[in-house]
């Protein structure tokens, strides 16, 4: 019993946390990409200083090299003139230089390898980053018109404003009309009281009428 409980609470628990990671699924994208930015920011720095070791290395071996074919001229120079003992001195500096090249030269390699790894991985970290960026553009675009609908779902359920108001014009609009309810008043009246009857006798020339006609009008404004 008590391991289905534990089971139901962290069943409970894991759809809490995708409810909620799904209602903030947009500020999640966007967090997540300012900490792939940032780490970016920090590669590129990192990428930076690399690059600036890498320059100042090479800016010594460089030197260290002319450095050593100038002085293996001297040495040279010196051996022709016969001058054993500077010659010697110049070419225990000449090894020392070469053993540091040797090693500045080594170093200087790890560094370009280091560099070439960094600056693709940082090109690469860009790229995604980029693609994120866009990918959050059309993930915004779409959380945007699912909240939409949503809203338009509920405000078409029944029970919501357009419902109400739906039912409020049907019944407007069912409502008897106070002047057709009238005149059948009136002609419910003229029935009782037989003016219907009496109307349609003298129209028919029984008697004397019990309206004016228009034509009665006509006649008499022609006899005055």
């Amino acid at each position: 019993m008590l391991d289905l409980i534990s089971t139901l609470f962290r069943g409970a628990n894991a759809k809490a946390t995708e409810t909620v990671t799904d209602h903030f699924a947009i500020d999640l994208i966007n967090q997540k990409i300012r900490e792939a930015e940032a780490g970016v920011e920090g590669a590129k720095h990192a990428l930076a200083a690399l690059i600036v070791r890498q320059r100042a290395e090479q800016k010594t071996l460089d030197t260290l090299g002319v450095r050593k074919a100038i002085l293996e001229n001297r040495v040279r120079e010196a051996l022709a003139a016969g001058n054993e003992a500077l010659a010697l001195e110049g070419a225990d500096a000449i090894a020392q230089m070469e053993n540091e090249m040797t090693v500045r030269a080594e170093t200087l390699a790890r560094l370009s390898e280091r560099v070439a790894r960094l600056r693709q991985s940082v090109e690469q970290a860009h790229r995604r980053v980029a693609d994120l960026r866009q990918n959050a553009i059309a993930a915004r675009a779409i959380d945007l018109e699912r909240r939409s609908q949503r809203r338009l779902n509920r405000s078409l359920d029944g029970g919501s404003a357009i419902h109400e108001a739906e039912k409020l014009i049907q019944r407007v609009t069912e409502q008897d009309d106070p002047f057709q309810q009238s005149s059948v008043l009136d002609e419910i009246d003229d029935a009782l009281s037989h003016r219907s009857t009496e109307d349609n006798l003298a129209a028919a020339g029984f008697g004397p009428a019990t309206k004016t006609r228009a034509q009665d009008v006509l006649a008499r404004l022609r006899n005055a």
